[in-house]
C-alpha cells in the first residue's frame, strides 16, 4: 500500500511483513508494518524524522514499527531532555564515569569498533541468543556506515584513549533517535549502557533540541526495563505523546 504521510509531499509504500516468533515476549508472534529508505539524501532523512516522530525505528534501510495481531505491548518513548531530572542512581553513574570524554563522529567502521562491538555481542548473547554474534567486519561496517540518513556515533574513551561505548544515533529536526549501543561488558560498575544514554541526552540538549527517541518499551521484557528508569518520559498512544512520570 501507499500512504502519503501528513505534513509531507512525500508518499511511501508500506509493506507488511509475514509473522515471526517474537525476540522479546516468549510464546508470541509478531509482524511489521514497513517501508525501505530508496537512496535519496533529502528524501530518506525527511522519511525518517516524520516516522521517527510518529513511533517507527530504523534498522540498516528500514524502518518498521510493531503491527502484530494479538499483542500491543511495544510502546515508543523518548525523553524531552529540558525536562529530564536524572535519579540518584544515574547521578552517581556520570560521577563514576567523569573520567570519560564523548565525541560524536561520522559513521565509519573500524577495528577498534568491531573488537568491542564483538566483545560485547559474545558477552550478552554468547548463548546463541541472537545472530549478530556472527556478524563479520564487512556486515558490521554495513550496520555502521550508513549514510541514508544522518547517522553520527557517539563514543567513550578513557584518558588512555581506549574506547569503552558507542551509541550509534540518528539525528533527526527534534532530537535524536538511539538506533543501538554497544560497550565494554569487562567494566559493568561504569554501567556504560546508561551512561551513553545520560551522554545522548546531554548531546541533544547542546544541540538545542527536544527528545531522545527511545525505541520501544516492552512490558514484560527484561530486555527492554531499562528504558523505564528515565524520567520523565512520553509514551506514544492514540492521543499522539504523553507526559508520564
Amino acid at each position: 500500500m501507499s500512504i502519503i504521510m501528513s505534513g509531507s509531499s512525500l508518499a511511501r509504500r508500506f509493506y507488511l511483513s509475514g509473522p515471526a516468533p517474537c525476540p522479546y515476549l516468549s510464546g508470541l508472534v509478531e509482524r511489521k508494518l514497513l517501508t525501505r529508505l530508496n537512496g535519496s539524501a533529502a528524501e530518506d532523512q525527511e522519511t525518517n524524522d516524520i516516522l521517527t516522530r510518529a513511533g517507527f525505528r530504523r534498522s540498516h534501510d528500514i524502518i518498521y514499527r510493531p503491527a502484530c495481531e494479538a499483542c500491543n505491548a511495544c510502546t515508543p518513548v523518548r525523553i524531552p531532555v529540558n525536562l529530564f531530572q536524572p535519579s540518584h542512581t544515574q547521578k552517581r553513574t556520570a560521577r563514576r564515569n567523569n573520567d570519560l570524554h564523548v565525541t560524536v563522529t561520522e559513521p565509519q567502521a573500524n577495528g577498534a569498533l568491531y573488537t568491542l562491538f564483538i566483545d560485547y555481542q559474545k558477552a550478552r548473547h554468547g548463548d546463541g541468543d541472537g545472530d549478530m554474534v556472527l556478524m563479520g567486519f564487512d556486515e558490521f561496517e554495513a550496520m555502521i556506515a550508513n549514510h541514508l540518513v544522518q547517522t553520527r556515533l557517539l563514543q567513550l574513551h578513557d584518558k588512555d584513549n581506549t574506547l569503552l561505548g558507542v551509541m550509534m544515533m540518528d539525528e533527526v529536526s527534534d532530537g535524536a533517535s538511539a538506533v543501538y549501543s554497544f560497550f565494554d561488558p569487562t567494566q559493568p560498575r561504569r554501567s556504560l549502557g546508561t551512561h551513553l544514554i545520560l551522554s545522548l541526552i546531554d548531546h541533544v540538549r547542546q544541540q538545542q533540541k527536544e527528545f531522545v527517541y527511545m525505541g520501544y518499551w516492552i512490558e514484560g521484557s527484561r530486555k527492554m526495563s531499562y528504558k523505564a528508569q528515565f524520567h520523565p518520559q512520553q509514551t506514544l498512544d492514540m492521543n499522539g505523546w504523553v507526559t508520564k512520570g
